[in-house]
Protein backbone atom coordinates (compact mmCIF):
# COMPACT_ATOMS: atom_id res chain seq x y z
CA UNK A 1 0.00 0.00 0.00
CA UNK A 2 1.26 3.57 -0.82
CA UNK A 3 1.19 6.41 1.61
CA UNK A 4 1.78 9.80 -0.25
CA UNK A 5 2.89 12.61 1.88
CA UNK A 6 1.65 16.26 0.67
CA UNK A 7 3.15 19.46 2.51
CA UNK A 8 2.08 22.86 2.39
CA UNK A 9 2.82 26.63 1.14
CA UNK A 10 6.89 27.20 -0.15
CA UNK A 11 7.67 23.73 1.94
CA UNK A 12 8.84 20.72 0.96
CA UNK A 13 9.27 16.73 1.34
CA UNK A 14 12.24 17.69 4.18
CA UNK A 15 10.06 19.40 6.03
CA UNK A 16 8.35 16.45 6.93
CA UNK A 17 11.43 15.69 8.77
CA UNK A 18 11.10 12.22 10.53
CA UNK A 19 7.92 11.83 10.12
CA UNK A 20 7.55 9.03 6.95
CA UNK A 21 9.51 6.93 9.11
CA UNK A 22 7.36 7.49 12.07
CA UNK A 23 4.18 6.53 10.23
CA UNK A 24 5.37 4.05 8.38
CA UNK A 25 5.87 2.09 12.12
CA UNK A 26 3.05 3.41 13.12
CA UNK A 27 0.34 2.17 10.54
CA UNK A 28 -1.36 -1.18 11.03
CA UNK A 29 0.56 -3.62 9.32
CA UNK A 30 3.83 -2.28 8.79
CA UNK A 31 5.45 -4.95 9.17
CA UNK A 32 4.77 -5.38 5.61
CA UNK A 33 7.14 -4.68 3.02
CA UNK A 34 4.03 -3.58 0.87
CA UNK A 35 3.59 -0.49 3.51
CA UNK A 36 5.80 2.70 1.75
CA UNK A 37 5.64 5.69 2.86
CA UNK A 38 6.57 8.54 -0.07
CA UNK A 39 6.72 12.02 0.36
CA UNK A 40 6.27 13.96 -2.67
CA UNK A 41 7.24 17.91 -3.68
CA UNK A 42 4.82 19.94 -5.65
CA UNK A 43 5.81 22.00 -8.34
CA UNK A 44 7.99 25.12 -7.65
CA UNK A 45 9.19 23.51 -4.11
CA UNK A 46 12.19 20.89 -3.49
CA UNK A 47 13.39 19.20 -6.06
CA UNK A 48 11.68 21.27 -8.41
CA UNK A 49 12.37 24.72 -6.90
CA UNK A 50 13.32 25.53 -10.78
CA UNK A 51 10.09 25.06 -12.27
CA UNK A 52 7.00 27.50 -12.03
CA UNK A 53 4.27 26.58 -9.78
CA UNK A 54 1.06 26.44 -11.45
CA UNK A 55 -1.87 29.04 -10.93
CA UNK A 56 -4.25 26.22 -9.91
CA UNK A 57 -4.26 23.43 -7.29
CA UNK A 58 -5.90 20.93 -9.47
CA UNK A 59 -2.53 21.28 -11.54
CA UNK A 60 -0.53 20.86 -8.59
CA UNK A 61 -1.96 17.44 -7.66
CA UNK A 62 -1.89 16.39 -11.57
CA UNK A 63 1.72 17.34 -11.24
CA UNK A 64 1.56 14.98 -8.19
CA UNK A 65 -0.06 11.99 -9.88
CA UNK A 66 2.99 12.04 -12.64
CA UNK A 67 5.51 11.94 -10.14
CA UNK A 68 4.18 8.89 -8.53
CA UNK A 69 3.75 7.22 -11.89
CA UNK A 70 7.26 8.14 -12.97
CA UNK A 71 8.25 6.78 -10.13
CA UNK A 72 6.50 3.69 -11.18
CA UNK A 73 3.97 3.59 -7.89
CA UNK A 74 0.27 2.72 -8.79
CA UNK A 75 -2.90 3.43 -7.13
CA UNK A 76 -4.69 3.31 -4.82
CA UNK A 77 -3.07 5.79 -2.60
CA UNK A 78 -3.74 6.68 1.01
CA UNK A 79 -2.90 11.06 1.22
CA UNK A 80 -1.26 12.36 4.19
CA UNK A 81 -1.76 16.33 3.48
CA UNK A 82 -1.37 19.58 5.64
CA UNK A 83 -2.73 23.29 4.32
CA UNK A 84 -2.05 23.45 0.79
CA UNK A 85 -0.89 20.13 0.44
CA UNK A 86 -4.56 18.89 1.69
CA UNK A 87 -6.21 21.45 -0.89
CA UNK A 88 -4.57 19.40 -3.70
CA UNK A 89 -5.32 16.22 -2.07
CA UNK A 90 -8.91 16.82 -1.94
CA UNK A 91 -8.98 17.64 -5.60
CA UNK A 92 -7.08 14.25 -6.36
CA UNK A 93 -9.76 12.77 -4.55
CA UNK A 94 -12.75 14.43 -6.46
CA UNK A 95 -11.43 14.50 -9.44
CA UNK A 96 -9.95 10.78 -9.52
CA UNK A 97 -11.62 9.24 -7.17
CA UNK A 98 -10.49 5.39 -7.88
CA UNK A 99 -6.96 6.29 -7.70
CA UNK A 100 -7.55 7.40 -3.43
CA UNK A 101 -8.57 4.79 -1.02
CA UNK A 102 -8.40 7.38 1.75
CA UNK A 103 -7.61 11.17 3.01
CA UNK A 104 -6.07 12.69 5.96
CA UNK A 105 -5.93 16.42 5.93
CA UNK A 106 -4.16 18.24 8.64
CA UNK A 107 -4.70 22.26 9.36
CA UNK A 108 -6.25 22.61 5.54
CA UNK A 109 -9.07 25.04 4.13
CA UNK A 110 -11.06 26.24 1.14
CA UNK A 111 -12.66 29.14 0.27
CA UNK A 112 -16.41 28.03 0.35
CA UNK A 113 -16.03 26.54 4.16
CA UNK A 114 -13.75 29.36 5.60
CA UNK A 115 -13.58 32.81 5.45
CA UNK A 116 -10.36 34.63 4.31
CA UNK A 117 -9.21 36.28 7.78
CA UNK A 118 -10.00 32.28 9.15
CA UNK A 119 -7.77 30.84 6.20
CA UNK A 120 -4.97 33.18 6.85
CA UNK A 121 -5.69 34.86 10.27
CA UNK A 122 -4.92 38.84 10.63
CA UNK A 123 -2.53 39.02 13.00
CA UNK A 124 -0.26 36.98 10.61
CA UNK A 125 -0.81 39.37 7.17
CA UNK A 126 1.79 42.05 8.56
CA UNK A 127 4.85 39.18 9.57
CA UNK A 128 4.21 37.22 6.33
CA UNK A 129 4.27 40.72 4.07
CA UNK A 130 7.76 41.68 5.81
CA UNK A 131 9.07 38.15 5.16
CA UNK A 132 7.97 38.12 1.55
CA UNK A 133 9.42 41.56 0.89
CA UNK A 134 12.84 39.91 1.29
CA UNK A 135 12.03 36.76 -0.01
CA UNK A 136 14.54 36.39 -1.85
CA UNK A 137 17.62 37.94 -0.06
CA UNK A 138 19.94 35.04 1.63
CA UNK A 139 20.86 37.36 4.49
CA UNK A 140 17.69 37.49 5.85
CA UNK A 141 17.05 33.42 5.65
CA UNK A 142 17.18 32.65 9.10
CA UNK A 143 15.21 35.65 9.81
CA UNK A 144 12.61 34.19 7.29
CA UNK A 145 12.75 30.64 8.73
CA UNK A 146 12.01 32.11 12.33
CA UNK A 147 9.07 34.00 11.52
CA UNK A 148 7.82 30.79 9.91
CA UNK A 149 8.56 28.91 12.88
CA UNK A 150 7.36 30.96 15.09
CA UNK A 151 3.85 31.62 13.21
CA UNK A 152 3.68 27.62 12.53
CA UNK A 153 4.82 25.74 15.88
CA UNK A 154 4.22 25.58 19.49
CA UNK A 155 7.01 23.13 20.44
CA UNK A 156 10.26 25.13 20.30
CA UNK A 157 12.66 22.50 22.18
CA UNK A 158 14.24 22.19 19.11
CA UNK A 159 13.92 25.92 17.69
CA UNK A 160 17.60 25.95 17.08
CA UNK A 161 18.00 22.55 15.50
CA UNK A 162 14.89 22.95 13.14
CA UNK A 163 16.42 26.22 12.19
CA UNK A 164 19.16 25.12 10.99
CA UNK A 165 17.56 22.40 9.03
CA UNK A 166 14.75 24.63 7.30
CA UNK A 167 17.94 27.27 6.62
CA UNK A 168 19.81 24.60 4.75
CA UNK A 169 16.87 23.59 3.07
CA UNK A 170 16.07 27.24 2.09
CA UNK A 171 19.67 27.52 0.76
CA UNK A 172 19.63 24.23 -1.12
CA UNK A 173 16.31 24.31 -2.74
CA UNK A 174 15.10 28.01 -2.68
CA UNK A 175 11.86 28.60 -3.86
CA UNK A 176 11.17 32.05 -5.67
CA UNK A 177 8.98 34.46 -4.85
CA UNK A 178 7.15 34.62 -8.11
CA UNK A 179 6.39 30.50 -6.61
CA UNK A 180 5.55 31.72 -3.34
CA UNK A 181 2.76 34.16 -4.82
CA UNK A 182 1.64 31.69 -7.13
CA UNK A 183 0.94 28.85 -4.63
CA UNK A 184 -0.60 31.73 -2.17
CA UNK A 185 -2.80 32.97 -4.93
CA UNK A 186 -3.52 28.98 -5.68
CA UNK A 187 -4.76 28.34 -2.26
CA UNK A 188 -6.77 31.22 -1.86
CA UNK A 189 -8.65 30.77 -4.95
CA UNK A 190 -9.06 26.92 -4.21
CA UNK A 191 -12.65 25.87 -3.66
CA UNK A 192 -14.66 22.30 -3.33
CA UNK A 193 -18.10 22.09 -2.74
CA UNK A 194 -18.67 18.57 -2.81
CA UNK A 195 -16.52 16.14 -0.89
CA UNK A 196 -14.60 13.30 -2.62
CA UNK A 197 -15.75 9.35 -2.13
CA UNK A 198 -13.33 8.15 -0.47
CA UNK A 199 -13.39 7.98 3.54
CA UNK A 200 -11.39 11.47 5.24
CA UNK A 201 -9.78 12.42 8.10
CA UNK A 202 -9.55 15.68 9.42
CA UNK A 203 -6.64 16.79 12.28
CA UNK A 204 -6.78 19.90 13.53
CA UNK A 205 -4.80 22.13 16.12
CA UNK A 206 -6.41 24.47 18.62
CA UNK A 207 -3.91 26.39 18.85
CA UNK A 208 -3.38 26.65 15.48
CA UNK A 209 -2.08 30.20 14.74
CA UNK A 210 -1.77 30.72 11.19
CA UNK A 211 -5.34 29.18 10.08
CA UNK A 212 -8.52 28.91 12.35
CA UNK A 213 -8.99 25.52 13.52
CA UNK A 214 -13.04 26.49 12.75
CA UNK A 215 -11.77 25.94 8.80
CA UNK A 216 -10.87 22.41 10.19
CA UNK A 217 -14.01 22.00 11.99
CA UNK A 218 -16.70 23.05 9.13
CA UNK A 219 -14.61 20.41 6.70
CA UNK A 220 -15.29 17.60 9.10
CA UNK A 221 -18.82 18.74 9.56
CA UNK A 222 -19.69 19.04 5.76
CA UNK A 223 -18.16 15.43 4.45
CA UNK A 224 -18.71 14.26 7.95
CA UNK A 225 -15.70 13.23 8.27
CA UNK A 226 -14.00 12.03 11.72
CA UNK A 227 -12.24 15.00 13.54
CA UNK A 228 -9.87 14.88 16.23
CA UNK A 229 -8.17 18.18 17.59
CA UNK A 230 -5.30 18.36 19.05
CA UNK A 231 -5.32 20.52 22.43
CA UNK A 232 -1.82 22.88 22.03
CA UNK A 233 -0.11 22.19 18.84
CA UNK A 234 0.34 24.77 16.31
CA UNK A 235 -0.52 24.94 12.66
CA UNK A 236 2.71 22.56 11.63
CA UNK A 237 0.92 19.71 13.96
CA UNK A 238 3.42 16.97 12.50
CA UNK A 239 5.96 19.00 14.12
CA UNK A 240 4.61 19.74 17.21
CA UNK A 241 3.38 16.57 18.07
CA UNK A 242 4.57 13.62 15.13
CA UNK A 243 3.14 10.95 17.92
CA UNK A 244 0.01 11.73 18.12
CA UNK A 245 -0.49 12.78 14.54
CA UNK A 246 0.59 8.85 14.13
CA UNK A 247 -1.50 7.31 16.67
CA UNK A 248 -4.87 9.32 14.99
CA UNK A 249 -4.48 7.41 11.86
CA UNK A 250 -3.16 4.36 12.87
CA UNK A 251 -6.30 3.71 14.78
CA UNK A 252 -8.32 5.38 12.41
CA UNK A 253 -6.95 3.25 9.87
CA UNK A 254 -7.50 -0.26 12.50
CA UNK A 255 -11.11 0.73 13.12
CA UNK A 256 -11.52 0.42 9.00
Amino acid sequence: MSWVLLRGLTREARHWGGFAEHLARDLPGSASAATQVTALDLPGNGAFCRESSPPTVGAMADFAREQLRARGLAPPYSLVAMSLGGMVAADWALRYPMEIERLVLINTSMRTLGSASERLRPGNWLPLALVAARWGNAAHAEQAERVIHRLTCNRTATLEQDLAAWIHIRKSAPVSAANAWRQLKAAAAFTMAAPPACPALVLSSAADHLVHPRCSARLAGTWKAAHHQHPWAGHDLPHDDADWVCRRIADWVDAG
